[in-house]
């Protein structure tokens, strides 16, 4: 089993899906111990010698920040603080996303900026390592003063109350300590605030969203260049001449790509009847490439963000300061989950193009793809069900970062919306990989037809695995099944 070390080392992507796939376990390293035990140092110091107020520390929360705390009750006061603020209502939160908050809380504490003690960080590293999931939902949160509310819920089996699922079971926290014989961690002053105040939720949905939306643009060339032989199209636009005299990033790697993945295909290399293709076709690489450029940008900023402190207030010792700010406000994440979830709906929307077209009954394919058409609908209603999806996703892309509510009596006046962001950009991301399910299941259709002329040695091994999961359509059949099996198949590792 391999482990990685909390430290100051920058996470990426790539790293958090190698920590969750892997099973990785994790630790503190010595630098993290040493900044947390020295912040937390200099905060009982400063409570300790000084009567001066600090926001949520010794203070109320929101619009009660004026409200003084004595001393005797400054843990009380951080005890009510996360059973008050775990409100969450709807679905719950996928366990997968759940493992990635735990990780990205403890990276963000570990700067030393935040007033954690070194106790409430190893029983949060204890949850990752033994698979201990608190059950969370997805609505409450506005994406500003942190993720109160999700964060609550993590929080609150560390205090002894709430839920978690563990080898598989949902059960109280009150079991799960009877299993490990642990008492509930008795929150100090600042504690309760730094675990809730903080962006993981979003920035959880973010990574966990980044890491499937960069294998799709990946599974989306492939099945692409699937249809583009299928509808029997040209490779001119394809051309790296084509791309260098727009050189936008995106759109010369899909171009790469796609004449990469098609190289040897013999389908390609015979002469075509027809002058140009369709959009759908032609303009793969302006169209792929846009949404991978909007990737990329959208990884950029939440890789700044799963490197930050985003608690609040912020203390530093080095310095002598205790500051309250704003680093928990979602703005910067709600931005880039709601043109990361138009980046996504757009590649299902040319996807479900080439699944139109390839229908159509043109360029020598049959109607739908039947081998009878009339007494067999072949794939006609599948288009249907891509139809759909394409279009719920214009519904779910209408951005979330534009609005903004009063609360808290008008202390957080206004706030980011970045959490109906992250979750409704799961929703496309989703219906997008559907949507590609059935454009593979059509492409890969139609290819029989263009036999015996075979496709790229790299397509025909694609649809010869996808074969040992789908087989061709011969007749008639309860196509759902069809779908589900190449949803799962394009959701595993076929590249």
């Amino acid at each position: 089993m391999q482990t990685h070390h909390i430290s100051s080392e920058k996470l990426t992507v790539e790293t958090i899906a190698q920590i969750i796939n892997g099973h990785y376990k994790i630790a503190l390293s010595d630098e993290a111990k040493e900044n947390i035990v020295k912040c937390r140092t200099y905060l009982d110091g400063k409570l300790k010698n000084s009567d001066e107020p600090f926001y949520g520390i010794n203070t109320g929360f929101g619009a009660l920040a004026n409200i003084k705390i004595p001393h005797n009750q400054i843990e009380q006061l951080q005890h009510n603080l996360i059973m008050s603020h775990a409100c969450g209502v709807g679905d719950e939160v996928p366990p997968r996303i759940v493992k990635i908050m735990l990780l990205l809380k403890i990276q963000s504490l570990s700067y030393g900026h935040s007033g954690i003690d070194l106790a409430t960080m190893w029983r949060l590293v204890d949850f990752f390592n033994h698979d201990i999931l608190p059950v969370i939902y997805e609505q409450g949160s506005l994406g500003a003063s942190g993720d109160l509310s999700p964060l609550a819920h993590l929080s609150l089996p560390l205090i002894g109350k709430g839920e978690v699922y563990y080898k598989g079971a949902r059960i109280p926290t009150e079991e799960l300590q009877a299993i490990f014989k642990w008492q509930p961690i008795r929150l100090k002053s600042k504690e309760g605030l730094a675990l809730l105040n903080g962006t993981q939720f979003m920035s959880a949905y973010g990574v966990n969203l980044l890491i499937q939306a960069k294998k799709l643009i990946q599974q989306s060339g492939i099945i692409a260049a699937t249809s583009l032989d299928a509808f029997d199209c040209k490779l001119e636009p394809f051309d790296k001449l084509v791309h260098s005299i727009r050189s936008h990033k995106g759109q010369v790697e899909i171009a790469k790509q796609i004449s990469t993945i098609l190289k040897g295909s013999k389908i390609t290399a015979q002469k075509k009847n027809n002058v140009q293709d369709p959009y759908s076709f032609r303009c793969i690489p302006q169209v792929h490439g846009a949404s991978l450029d909007v990737i990329n940008y959208a990884e950029s900023v939440f890789i700044t963000e799963i490197n930050s402190t985003t608690d609040n207030p912020n203390i530093f010792p080095e310095e002598d300061k205790i500051l309250s700010g704003g680093n928990f406000h979602g703005q910067p994440l709600a931005f880039a989950l709601d043109f990361l979830a138009i980046a996504l709906a757009e590649l299902g929307s040319i996807s479900e193009r080439r699944t139109f077209q390839l229908l159509s009954g043109q360029r020598g394919l049959p109607p739908f793809l039947a081998k009878e058409s009339g007494l067999n609908s072949g794939l006609m209603i599948p288009q249907y069900t891509s139809a759909s999806l394409a279009s719920q996703n214009k519904q779910l892309c209408t951005p979330a970062s534009v609005d903004s509510i009063v609360s808290s009596n008008g202390q957080e006046d206004h706030v980011s919306m970045g959490a109906n962001a992250a979750t409704k950009c799961l929703r496309v991301l989703n219906n997008v990989q559907t949507i590609y399910a059935i454009e593979l299941l059509t492409a890969a259709q139609a290819l029989e037809f263009r036999k015996p002329l075979t496709s790229s040695e790299t397509v025909e091994k694609f649809i010869g695995d996808y074969r040992k999961v789908v087989s061709f359509n011969d007749g008639d059949r309860i196509l759902q099944e069809d779908i589900k099996k190449t949803i799962e198949f394009i959701r595993t590792d076929n590249q």
